[in-house]
């Protein structure tokens, strides 16, 4: 399994040379010349698309609520988080794991949404789970500073128990991972761990953003499990869906979808920033052998309301078949 390479604090060369050890050097190099130019709202990543880099989207989204007087009424939502449940069956789960469980936390976007983040601090001391998952999108922007996503993002990390991974997003930078990975969250950069239980053992992958800058590796994450390994990947975006059932995965975690946010009657999203299908932009799903979990997000992007999708955070809960 591959180990972190980050200790105290780093010089941007030696982020940089972390980075190269980890990712290779191409593919790091490639990773933060991407990230110089994170404003390109048309043409990278998946999509073609890419709202969230249209800064001045917010004002125009606010300001259409404001006049129609739905706003205020869109924001109180965003702090009415549920806590969702998730039988997970799946066939070649070891028989020790049976009953394990798994906090999905996703889309925090933390510097845009404080009151949401407040309640999810309430929540998290009262929640009973074994390891806990990040899949990405700790800030609101996608490029600039960051010191206010890292202290909220803190305070949510002294509150959570256990082992904690994570995954980035579209709108993390790479630069976050040393402080992310100082404050106890095990990052996984197209790697892998094992979690143990007994003499029994399941993996955990993750891959970095395959939407927009398209750093995402899943041979190479895959590669470091055993070929009968029983593995879930975490990944920002479910739009790897494929690639990740060939590789072999038995369940696949992951957000960036929002569920839309606002939706109409119904739940039934407005538009998607997301190539897939539309049974699998939340909740569960499957694809062939694979088991799919789309997180709909605990914080909202671009513009903080949700409408008909509620924000969510998840607990897993593995059963064998």
């Amino acid at each position: 399994m591959a180990e972190s390479s980050w200790s105290g604090a780093q010089t941007e060369e030696e982020v940089c040379a972390s980075l190269e050890q980890r990712l290779g050097r191409e593919r790091a190099r490639l990773r933060l010349k991407i990230e110089e130019s994170n404003e390109q709202i048309f043409g990278r990543g998946i999509n073609f698309f890419h709202p969230e880099n249209w800064y001045s989207m917010q004002s125009v989204l606010r300001c259409i609520l404001d006049f129609i007087g739905l706003y205020e009424r869109g924001r109180k939502n965003t702090e009415c988080i549920e806590v969702r449940h998730n039988e997970a069956k799946l066939p070649g789960l070891p028989p020790r794991f049976a009953g394990f469980t798994i906090l999905h936390i996703s889309d925090m976007h933390i510097d845009l949404n404080p009151g949401t983040m407040r309640r999810l601090i309430e929540y998290l001391p009262d929640l009973t789970y074994d390891i806990c998952v990040l899949t990405g999108d700790f800030r609101g922007e996608t490029f600039g500073p960051y010191a206010a996503t890292l202290a909220g993002l803190a305070q949510v990390r002294a509150r959570l128990r256990g082992p904690v991974f994570g995954v980035l997003g579209n709108h993390d930078t790479i630069r976050m991972v040393p402080e992310l990975e100082q404050m106890g969250i095990r990052m996984l950069l197209n790697e892998a761990e094992s979690i143990k239980r007994g003499e029994q053992r399941i993996y955990l992958a993750g891959i970095d953003d395959a939407h927009y800058h398209r750093a995402d590796d899943i041979k190479q994450a895959a590669s470091q499990i055993p070929r009968d390994g029983f593995s879930i990947l975490l990944s920002h975006t479910p739009e790897i869906y494929r690639q990740a059932a060939h590789a072999g995965f038995k369940l696949l975690l992951s957000g960036h979808t929002h569920g839309g946010q606002i939706c109409l009657p119904g739940s039934i999203p407005i538009t998607l920033d997301s190539v897939l299908p539309r049974r699998m932009s939340a909740g569960p799903w499957s694809h062939h052998a694979m088991a799919g979990y789309t997180s709909v997000g605990v914080g909202s992007s671009i513009v903080t309301v949700r409408f008909n999708c509620p924000p969510e955070i998840t607990l897993h809960h593995l059963h064998g078949v």
